[in-house]
């Protein structure tokens, strides 16, 4: 198969743009349409590609689920509900919303996200 050699670079916010950038995986590590989780900073962050989705492709969000104290975000099912982007934690089904790692079922409860791009076939995560 054929790949383009242009790389789109998605930036989420433009305070993004002052962070340190840190290289965690190559675009190939990636699954479409699921996660990989990777180790940021002492942190464990999942990774969730949607080639197809319009606008945003790439999103980095806290691995952790609050609700059962497992590092099992990056297994959840992608899907849409009440028009943004979720995952399903695997274990209690809760969603949270990719674009911020809000809660959908419990509003106290958020997810922690990063900004992250991918800049020449390499995924990059803004370190804090």
């Amino acid at each position: 198969m054929s790949q383009s050699n242009t790389q789109r670079v998605e930036v989420p916010a433009t305070a993004a743009n002052a962070q340190a950038w840190q290289a965690v995986c190559s675009q190939q590590d990636l699954v479409s349409n699921s996660g990989v989780v990777v180790w940021l900073d002492g942190a464990q962050v999942a990774l969730f590609y949607l080639p197809q989705a319009e606008g945003r492709t790439l999103y980095a969000i806290d691995n952790h689920d609050p609700q059962s104290g497992a590092n099992v975000i990056g297994r959840g099912l992608i899907g849409s509900l009440k028009g943004d982007l979720v995952v399903a934690s695997p274990i209690y089904k809760q969603h949270f919303r990719l674009e911020d790692g809000s809660c959908l079922e419990y509003p106290e409860q958020r997810l922690r996200v990063w900004p992250v791009r991918l800049n020449a076939g390499i995924v990059e995560v803004a370190a804090a």
